[in-house]
This record gives C-alpha cells, structure tokens and sequence, in this order.
C-alpha cells in the first residue's frame, strides 16, 4: 500500500501520502512495459503482476487526490476490464461490449465501483485516466511549403503560420463516426485501445481553413499542456532529469501538401459517380485520412472543393521532402473506403478539367484524431523534447 497512516491534510489525503510528482515518479518507475511504445497483449505485464500497486495508484491519484487538483471537470473515473474476460484481446472486434466502463467520482474507490464486481485491469485502467484526465488542445495551420522545407535544413527562422485555428479537445476511448451526408449524424463506436479526439462542430470551426494556393500545406498538431500528467505541485524544469521537461508537450504532428490533398480528392470524387458529373459538383464533401509519422495514428478530415472563380493558377507542383529536422512527419492521404485510386482514373478525371493547371480551393475541416493509448501514455510520462508551435 501506498501513504498509510497517519493524518489527513485538507486535501483529504493521507499526510504521510506522496504528492502528485511524487506519484507519477512512481509510475514511471513501474512503466518501463512503455519504453519502447509497444504492447503485447499476449505477456504478462509490470501491469498485470502488480495490480495493487495500480489499484492504490488509481485511488491516490484520481479518487483521493482529485480534491487536490481542483479540476471541475473531471468527475468520471474510466475502468479498463481485464482482458480474462476478453479472451483474446482488445484488439478484437467480434460484437461484445466495451472494454471499459465509466463511473462518476466519489471520495470512495468502492462507492465508485458499486456493488456489482467487475474484474477491472487496474494498470491500464490508471492509464486510461492519465490520459483522459489531460488537457489537450489541437492547432490546424496552413502553413508555406518553403518555410518548412527552409525549417527542415536546419534554418533557425522561427515557423510561423499563415492562417491557424486553436481548439481545445478531449481524450476519449470512443470513437464518433461523423456522417457527411445532409442528415450530419453522428454515431459512436468504442475506439480502445485506441484514444480518439473528436470534434463535433467540424464544420464550423474549420470553415475558414481552405487550401488556396500550390505552396500550402495543412498542418495538424495535438499537444498536451495541463491536467492529470502536469501535477501543479511540482515546479517544472529543464533540470528534471526524470520527470516531464516542459509543461506542453507534442503528441501528433503531421503534415501534407496541396498537392498531396489535391490528388486523394480528385482520385475520391472520380470513384463517385460519373466524371461528368463530379466536374459539377465541386463543393462535394469527401472523407479523407492522414497517416502519422511513422504510421502512428490516423487525422480525419473532410475536404471540400469551395468554388472561387477570382483564383488563378498557382506556381508548379510542390516537391516531397524529407521529414528530417523539423519534427513533423509528412502524413499520407488515403480514402476510406479506398486505400488508392487507380492511375487511369486520375488521368480520366484530370482530362475533364479545364486545364491542368486549375487550381481548386480545398477546405480541409479536421474531424478527429486517433492515437494507441500505449503512445499517448508514453509521451506524456517520458517524452523530453519541446514542444512544437506554429
């Protein structure tokens, strides 16, 4: 057990309990199953051979220690079930339910899991709260395609962007599934071991976000900076060897040319319907995936053609480049239901246009980004390097 005896503070806690660094330092300690940003699903874990650990883990942190945070908004407590009742693993989609559960917050860890037992994986379990309990915040940029490539030679010139919107979002292991036609449904599926960040009103935060030249790039990153993962009652510093560096931190970066975004849409609307008839209809809205770096985690975003007549043509192609030096690696576009279209429907789309110089303004709307647990948990216990802005 961890903080027995004593008295309480008026935070509730025990005195002799560790603060919140304090804690963490501990679960660092006991996480080295992450170092390497993988999980094996089939081993025994530091996580499985130590559950009371984690069970007195979990009560300190976000059942006992939620007084101390002071956070409002964090009333529910996530539960990972074990993966004995599973069977053969999170991964597998095979029409049970959930492998989590949820709970509001009481000041009692069995007030919060009631009388019904349930066999809980209290590792994972912790992690899942780190994770949701943690202040996210996304930033989609349109930034110059010379300025990055400028950035990835080792320029000093700070980034800045062309045009950006900053959006707080939140950790959930639920997945929403935006429906893009007139009815603008949504339905939610579970995402875990996946972590989604959805945002729901897509279409108007992001509405002035539109691809107009050849040189742009869209730009997406997901940074942590509060919450669970950056306990206030510990000074950060650059001297901290072992805990957190910074007081942000980068989860997700990518990015991908006009002319990356360009092709997967014209290659999406050829597969529509007939190309006379997608020449007509360019504000049609298309569901489009970026890749992370590395093929960690996955960008919605619906693209759109916005017709503009004022526009003319922009200067040639962009050039790919390396992804070396500046941090943000360079996503690639698929369709959903289509990985790729063929060559020949390209040219036949192509050859409808009026010139192949034609340029079409794109807005590019995020929807949500998906990431595996196991990564976000890493970085936000062991990653040391500084954030990126733009």
């Amino acid at each position: 057990m961890v903080g027995n005896g004593g008295g309480t503070d008026s935070s509730g806690l025990a005195e002799d309990t560790p603060s919140m660094h304090e804690l963490l330092s501990m679960v660092r300690k006991h996480s080295t199953m992450l170092s390497s940003v993988t999980f094996d699903e089939e081993d025994v874990s530091d996580v499985e051979m130590d559950s009371q650990f984690w069970h007195d883990m979990l009560d300190l942190y976000f059942i006992r220690g939620k007084p101390s945070r002071g956070r409002q908004d964090d009333d529910l407590i996530f539960f990972v079930k074990s993966m004995k009742l599973h069977g053969i693993g999170f991964n597998d989609s095979m029409g049970r339910s959930p492998p989590y559960f949820v709970r509001r917050w009481a000041p009692k860890l069995d007030t919060v899991l009631g009388e019904e037992p349930i066999d809980v994986d209290w590792g994972r379990s912790f992690y899942l709260n780190l994770i949701a309990h943690t202040s996210f915040t996304v930033t989609v940029a349109i930034c110059s395609r010379q300025a990055l490539q400028r950035r990835q030679n080792g320029s000093e010139t700070p980034l800045s962007s062309i045009y950006k919107v900053v959006k707080t979002v939140y950790a959930s292991p639920s997945r929403v599934d935006f429906q893009l036609d007139s009815k603008k449904e949504i339905e939610t599926h579970p995402a875990y071991p996946d972590i989604c960040f959805a945002i729901d009103d897509f279409d108007s935060t992001f509405d002035a976000v539109v691809l107009t030249d050849q040189d742009h790039c869209y730009c997406v990153l997901l940074n942590a900076h509060g919450g669970a993962a950056f306990p206030s009652d510990h000074e950060l510093s650059t001297s901290d060897s072992e805990g957190l560096q910074f007081n942000e931190l980068t989860l997700f970066s990518g990015f991908v040319s006009y002319k990356m975004v360009r092709e997967a849409y014209d290659a999406g609307r050829s597969r529509l319907g007939s190309l006379l008839s997608a020449s007509y209809y360019p504000s049609k809205t298309d569901r489009l995936i970026m890749r992370g770096p590395g093929g960690r985690g996955e960008v919605e975003v619906a693209v759109s053609g916005v017709v503009d007549q004022s526009l003319g043509s922009g200067p040639s192609s962009p050039t790919q480049s390396s992804p070396k030096g500046f941090g943000i690696g360079l996503g690639t576009f698929v369709r959903k239901a289509a990985s790729a279209a063929s060559v020949a429907a390209r040219h036949a789309y192509a050859a409808t246009r009026r010139s192949d110089d034609e340029l079409l303004p794109l807005k590019c709307c995020l929807m949500s980004i998906s990431l595996p647990w196991e990564q976000i948990a890493h970085d936000l216990l062991f990653k040391k390097t500084p954030p990126i802005s733009l």
